[in-house]
């Protein structure tokens, strides 16, 4: 049996499709890339639409990415879906507390998820500076709840949890609210959507790098 074997060329190829088949009209380049990996993740071109971006959110994002950077997701699963080579090029972390023993004990004595407990814990991280939720609706309810009451702003929320009980209000939230984002409209979203989200975004990022940051 004949099939493509070579995963780049996969990638490729996909990417061609997509970019034939799909019925949306991106503003930038940077934009196309983002719609782009969701579609390729998801098999779902409706993601086009439902993408939504907030003032300066990719340009904040990128440049958030410097060597150093730590980015904190509400999940493993996000993690395991990051491009390890590029989260290397960029000398970028990827952090989750959500299994840390303080923050397990913590939650179940105060009858709350381990996703807030652990938001709690990484609002107090100045290196971390993007957010990714890609599950939990309390976590980025709560997230926002502290910047609030913090009066601080990350360079980039990334809110795109998925389900039926707040995950819809929670991005409404993060919509409404000043700081620079990249959501999925309703109830649509997860962890492999967040992943592709920042995959897109690092991906940009290194081939600046590799142009001299043109």
């Amino acid at each position: 049996m004949m099939y493509i074997k070579d995963p780049m060329e996969i990638e490729r190829k996909s990417f061609e499709i997509i970019e034939s088949e799909w019925k949306q009209n991106p503003k930038s380049y940077e934009e196309a890339q983002i719609m782009k990996r969701i579609i390729h993740t998801t098999g779902d071109f409706e993601y086009g639409d439902l993408l939504r971006m907030g003032e300066d959110g990719i340009e904040k994002g990128l440049a958030a990415l410097k060597p150093g950077f730590k980015i904190y997701s509400d999940t493993k699963m996000i993690q395991s879906g990051i491009n390890k080579a590029n989260l290397k090029v960029l000398q970028g972390k990827m952090y989750n507390a959500t299994h840390d023993e303080d923050v397990a004990i913590q939650a179940k004595k105060e009858g709350r998820t381990r996703s807030m407990v652990g938001i709690e814990k990484a609002v107090k991280n100045e290196d971390i500076q993007i957010f990714v939720i890609g599950n939990a609706p309390t976590a980025l309810f709560h997230l926002l709840d502290l910047l609030e009451e913090r009066k601080q702003s990350p360079a980039l929320i990334i809110g795109v949890p998925v389900g039926f009980v707040g995950a819809e209000e929670s991005k409404e939230a993060l919509m409404n609210s000043p700081h620079p984002y990249l959501a999925v409209k309703g109830r649509k979203g997860g962890s492999p959507v967040a992943a592709a989200m920042v995959n897109a975004l690092m991906k940009i990022k290194v081939q600046e790098a590799a142009h001299g940051g043109e």
